[in-house]
């Protein structure tokens, strides 16, 4: 909803500005069309060149998320803590029972509470490759830790890839409009023997395309990378959660004191407080009873 907002205000303010100062959009609408074809054609070629085939179907998708915005959301956190809850009350209680919904979690009964998170092969991987490191009694729970931190900073790593892509393009952009400009000028000169008042409509059609340039990668794709890159981070935060719960398992914490580090440590808009963190809890012992 936001980016929809914003890219309505980015045109009313614009357009409505140039209106409201006595600009005719006339040149703007003739010359649009050609000037767009340069820019953006040579935009999206530069972007397919500078690019493997994964980033940029990882952008195309990634694009949606500017009006989604992140995966997660608070349920999704309270889920995340009642699922890792019952598993790590499993591994106190019965180590080997663990073994069945850490080596298959597609057909686990605790996974299957959870279908959003179980659905996530990253989340799925990085829980079950923990408990799974933790049941070989690592003497010093610092290098599972520090295994956790390396895949984490992978994952990031790859996240942010369409956002870059994005930021490289925004930042051709302005140059692009300027060849657009400068073909304008040439068909221009190529012209120059005609009246002064044709003269200033080409060489106001060919500033159109300078305009655009800077237009587009201010106002649109660079706002569009800045906010990919936020939401991949956004998202890299629920990983992060995982990571603060089952390091302290691994420190030997009581199981609740596990959980309430995961919620002490989620971000403040999808943190839980503490009553109804202890109702979903209540609910997940409850069903287990």
């Amino acid at each position: 909803m936001g980016g929809m907002i914003g890219i309505v205000v980015v045109f009313a303010t614009v357009f409505g500005g140039f209106a409201l100062a006595g600009g005719h959009f006339e040149i703007i609408i003739h010359a649009a069309p050609y000037e767009l074809l340069i820019i953006f054609g040579s935009a999206i070629g530069a972007f397919l060149i500078s690019n493997e085939g994964h980033v940029v179907k990882q952008t195309l998708k990634d694009i949606g998320k500017v009006f989604k915005g992140p995966k997660w959301n608070a349920q999704d956190v309270r889920s995340l803590l009642c699922l890792l809850f019952e598993l790590l009350r499993v591994a106190r209680q019965a180590p080997v029972e663990l073994e069945e919904h850490i080596e298959n979690p597609k057909d686990s009964a605790i996974f299957s509470k959870y279908p959003k998170i179980q659905a996530d092969h990253a989340a799925v991987d990085l829980i079950c490759d923990t408990l799974r490191s933790a049941s070989m009694n690592y003497d010093d729970p610092h290098q599972v830790e520090e295994v956790m931190e390396k895949q984490l900073e992978s994952k990031l790593h790859h996240a942010l890839h369409s956002s870059h892509a994005m930021q490289n393009m925004a930042d051709g952009l302005p140059a692009l409009g300027i060849v657009a400009a400068v073909l304008g000028v040439i068909k221009t000169m190529a012209s120059i023997d005609k009246p002064p008042a044709i003269l200033g409509g080409m060489i106001g059609g060919a500033l159109v395309g300078t305009f655009l340039g800077v237009f587009l990668a201010y106002g649109f794709v660079g706002p569009f990378a800045s906010k990919m890159k936020a939401v991949a981070e956004s998202e890299q935060q629920f990983y992060q959660l995982i990571r603060e719960v089952l390091i302290a398992n691994l420190h030997k914490h009581a199981v609740d004191i596990c959980i309430e580090v995961g919620r002490q440590n989620a971000p403040h808009d999808w943190r839980p407080s503490f009553t109804q963190l202890e109702e979903a809890l209540s609910n997940t012992r409850s069903g287990a009873a």
